[in-house]
């Protein structure tokens, strides 16, 4: 090489053949091109790579309306506005409430926000239609008298597979049909005081960059955007295609070429199909996006949309202030999935039960050495622990910031021995444990096997468990049970429940189960228990199978667990709720002889 020359850099299809020895896949890769390709923006001076994220994006969470539609069940009433609630308590002042024209159950969800007070003032209230006249007018019809402010969001498909295979239109006719449910929306919704319009060019990140530019020009010149009343132009990634740089380089390019740039604000819909939905949003604002849309925890079609308390606790980790309270990740992460029914994976950035924690020996002795560090500078300075610069080894933020307790950090050194408890007694017992109770049932272990010094068996586990978890108390305990339907459609349960050896017959209308029949009763006798999670799992096979539920109930210190089993899942549920309020009991017990 000659002297000063630099070295060059292998391209990104360079492959260093002599140390490559990975053999073809049979795998027909040749079936499929290149995105980037066929819609790849002119060549511009990218400012994108050299920015920096300085501020948090108008988040606009879609769970109620895009993640919605992509439950098996969809939400009920009322876990629709459990997390409708949860959105706006954390925080989020822009959501996306429903398809008003699609559903009955979105409609009236709709008109339960314009006639209740469950939307407080400074909340816009988001609604989605596609660019048909009847369904453009049922969505409006929808939104009157909501007295807070409102975006009509209304979308078309653009792509050129969507525009011939789905729609059958040509470029010039899909123009048209827009201009058309834009005056659609003109003619409905013109006239409304706060309402504001939002359009998406469906799979824009599979559109040619000529016509989507020309479709968002035209619509903000139907529309007349004005910086006063800006109409919002979302530009949604619907199926992840490209690796993230494309997605930027589009949204750049329409951020810098929009005809009425400063009547616009900009948004994002980045979906999941590549796995690098979070990388794509993150480009994306650095080139010009303003406002995300997607799922808290990244619920959605397929894999699922952007999952924006990532982004959000990304910006976090850099010293951004997210404008999102995640300061009890817990209580979120229960309430989102109870909503929605699905679980949040133990190892989902942030909130996942063992984000926190190592299992490596390094790992374990780098965490703690930091958390000494930490400690000492706190001590030394005077400042409080709390507000010193963040920099423990393998954990990017402090776990307390998210309401977190230090136990299974701190306790890392122990953490192989709970996977252990939890073999047995899953391959013994057929038990398995949810993990947070994975870990509760380990410190009642380390205090049996500290008090006595000896090796606990399968069995001896499967007692220490039963001992915490399901404790035996005669004074306490649920004689009978039966549910029933009366004639007139409504569900009823009878329940006698033993009280220090008195008898309460209680018969209970209800329309969520009999667990909520048991938890009411309970409450009226004293003996409270407000259920914040139930996992049930049946052992065995067959007509001979046996049911388990873990029960996770609030308790003045926090959490506790609670279990119970019977020949039913509602058997072993109702169960569990005696267990756990034979515990309460006993810890108000306790606490009272102290």
């Amino acid at each position: 090489m000659p002297k000063n020359a630099m070295p060059q850099h292998p391209t990104s299809s360079a492959r260093p053949d002599r140390w490559n020895r990975q053999q073809p896949s049979p795998m027909p890769s040749h079936r499929y091109r290149d995105v980037h390709a066929r819609v790849e923006v002119p060549a511009s001076d990218r400012h994108w790579p050299s920015a920096r994220l300085e501020h948090a994006p108008i988040w606009v969470p879609v769970d109620l309306r895009d993640g919605n539609q992509a439950l098996a069940e969809p939400m009920d009433p009322a876990r629709k506005r459990r997390l409708f609630e949860l959105m706006v308590q954390i925080g989020y002042k822009e959501i996306e409430v429903g398809y008003p024209s699609a559903s009955q159950t979105d409609y009236d969800f709709v008109r339960l926000i314009a006639e209740s007070d469950i939307a407080p003032p400074d909340v816009t209230i988001v609604v989605f239609t596609p660019a048909r006249r009847d369904l453009i007018e049922r969505t409006v019809a929808s939104i009157r008298g909501i007295r807070n402010p409102v975006v009509i969001h209304m979308y078309t498909a653009t792509a050129p597979v969507w525009r011939g295979v789905v729609l059958g239109r040509s470029r010039g006719e899909l123009a048209a049909l827009i201009d058309a449910g834009a005056r659609d929306v003109l003619e409905f919704a013109g006239d409304l005081d706060g309402v504001r319009f939002q359009f998406s060019p469906e799979v824009f990140n599979l559109t040619e960059p000529d016509f989507a530019l020309e479709i968002c020009d035209a619509i903000t010149t139907r529309w007349d955007a004005t910086p006063d009343r800006p109409v919002i132009l979302n530009l949604p990634a619907t199926v992840e295609a490209a690796t993230p740089n494309v997605y930027a380089d589009q949204i750049e390019h329409m951020h810098r070429n929009l005809a009425r740039r400063d009547a616009v604000i900009l948004s994002v819909h980045p979906h999941n199909d590549r796995g690098t939905g979070v990388a794509c949003a993150e480009l994306a604002m650095l080139a010009g996006a303003q406002r995300v849309e997607g799922c808290i925890f990244g619920n959605g079609e397929r894999t699922g949309n952007v999952d924006i308390a990532t982004l959000g606790l990304n910006l976090h980790a850099q010293g951004i202030d997210p404008m999102i309270d995640f300061s009890d990740i817990d209580h979120i992460r229960r309430t989102v999935e109870h909503c929605t029914r699905l679980p949040v994976h133990d190892r989902h950035p942030y909130v996942g039960d063992l984000v926190h924690t190592a299992f490596s020996g390094t790992h374990q002795d780098a965490i703690k050495k930091g958390f000494a560090e930490h400690q000492a500078r706190a001590t030394a300075t005077g400042v409080p622990a709390a507000d010193l610069e963040w920099r423990v080894p393998y954990l990017p933020i402090d776990p307390a910031d998210l309401g977190r307790s230090y136990d299974a950090v701190i306790r890392v050194n122990s953490q192989s021995g709970k996977g252990g408890i939890a073999y047995l007694l899953e391959s013994e017992f057929g038990l398995a444990l949810p993990r947070r109770l994975q870990i509760d049932l380990a410190r009642h272990v380390q205090l049996h096997t500290d008090g006595t010094g000896e090796e606990v068996t399968a069995h001896g586990l499967r007692a220490i468990f039963d001992a915490a978890y399901a404790p035996s108390d005669p004074a306490l305990a649920l004689a009978e049970w039966a549910s029933e339907r009366a004639d007139d459609g409504a569900e009823r349960t009878r329940l006698t429940i033993l009280v220090g050896g008195r008898a309460h017959d209680r018969l209970v209308a209800h329309s969520t189960g009999p667990v909520d029949a048991l938890t009411q009763t309970l409450g009226t006798l004293g003996h409270p228990v407000e259920v914040l999670s139930l996992t049930l799992q049946s052992i065995g096979r067959g007509s001979a199978a046996d049911a388990v539920a873990y029960l996770e109930y609030a308790a003045p210190t926090g959490p506790e667990w609670a279990v119970g089993t019977g020949s039913s899942t509602t058997g072993a549920s109702l169960a569990a709720v005696i267990s756990a309020a034979r515990r309460s009991a006993g810890a108000r017990a306790v606490a009272g002889a102290h």
